[in-house]
């Protein structure tokens, strides 16, 4: 049970995490310029971006920790 659990997790963050990294900027443009580059601050990146960076990074986590448990558990 926790298993079948642990495996839906991890399929819908691994989809989530496919889409958050699509729709990160390569070279200039990506998110920001979808947007028109609204909320740019002075360090040269837009709110948008940096908090997709965060939640990328945390979806990372999430997948990572699921990765490890699967492992354990099978």
């Amino acid at each position: 049970m926790l298993t079948a659990i642990v495996i839906a997790v991890h399929v819908v963050v691994s989809l989530l995490l496919i889409l958050l990294i699509l729709l990160h900027s390569g070279r200039g443009g990506g998110l920001s310029d979808m947007f028109g580059g609204v909320g740019t601050v002075a360090a040269g990146s837009t709110v948008v971006e940096r908090n997709l960076d965060r939640i990328t990074v945390a979806t990372a986590v999430i997948f990572a920790f699921t990765t490890v448990a699967l492992a354990l558990r099978l």
